[in-house]
Formats: C-alpha cells, structure tokens, sequence
C-alpha cells in the first residue's frame, strides 16, 4: 500500500471520527442534560416543602449546588445557553429566599416568651411571610413558564 493511500485512509478515519463525537452533541442531547439538572433541583424543593429551618438551610445550599451545576453545563446551542442562565437566576433566587425565610424561622424558634421576644417573634414571622410571597409569585411563575418555553423549544425539530 502506498504511503499516500496509508494518509488518505488516516485522514478519513480521523474524519469520521471528529464528526460522529461533535455530532453526538446535539440538541436533543444538550436539553436532556439541561432539563435533568434543572428536574433535580425541582425534586429537591417538592421534597422539601413545609420543613423546618435546618432542612430549609440545607436545601437552600443543595439548590446552590443545582446553580454550580447548571453552570458547569457546556451547550454550545444559544438558545439554550439563554435558559441554563434564566435558570440559574430563578434556582438563585430561590435558594437566596429559603436560606433568608430558614434563618428568621430559627429566630423566631429562639424567641423568648416575652415582650421583645414575642416583637422578635412577630418580625421573624413577616420576614418568612414576604422571601416566601416575593419567590412564590414572581420565581415560581417564572420557572414555570420556563420550563415550558424549554419544553417546547426542545420538542421543536
């Protein structure tokens, strides 16, 4: 065999290689990946709701990590770029509100039966009241919508 053949050959197979691993990534792909993290970290809050402030703590940290995840996703496809960065700011604010409602529901738990504790009390109680209205009106309606503009973006052809 000749040695222009042997490189013709080579060259092909590198070829054929490099596409079949690039064309492995495509969208479908890329959504699976970004639909499962962003599925975890909704999992995580379904599991977690009406818990008490040390388990409030730790999803507030566990929906930080579901943010580092999101972050270290590599899609190359722009649209969905736009929705892991829309996510992380939705899972963000989630995590900022739940970690600032766990940490007034521990205050409150600490409170001492008396005037100034039951202001304490009464304080905690407002500040829980408005990171849980402020998240559940405007993050949970945004990641709902979200999540459906995702869907069908990734269920186009």
């Amino acid at each position: 065999m000749s040695v222009w053949r042997k490189h013709n050959i080579i060259a092909f197979v590198s070829l054929s290689i490099a596409l079949l691993v690039t064309g492995c990534e495509n969208k479908n792909s890329q959504c699976q990946r970004l639909i499962q993290v962003v599925n975890e970290g909704n999992a995580l809050i379904d599991q977690n709701k009406g818990k008490q402030a040390i388990t409030s703590l730790q999803l507030s940290k566990d929906l930080e990590a579901i943010n580092t995840s999101l972050e270290e996703l590599k899609l190359a496809d722009p649209k969905l770029k736009e929705y892991q960065t829309r996510f992380q700011k939705v899972f963000d604010s989630l995590s900022q509100a739940i970690a600032k409602a766990a940490k007034a529901l521990a205050t409150a738990k600490s409170a001492e039966n008396s005037p100034s504790g039951r202001e304490k009390l009464q304080k905690a109680r407002s500040e829980i009241d408005t990171a849980l209205t402020t998240v559940s009106k405007t993050t949970g309606k945004d990641s709902d919508t979200l999540m459906q503009d995702l869907n069908k973006y990734c269920n186009q052809p």
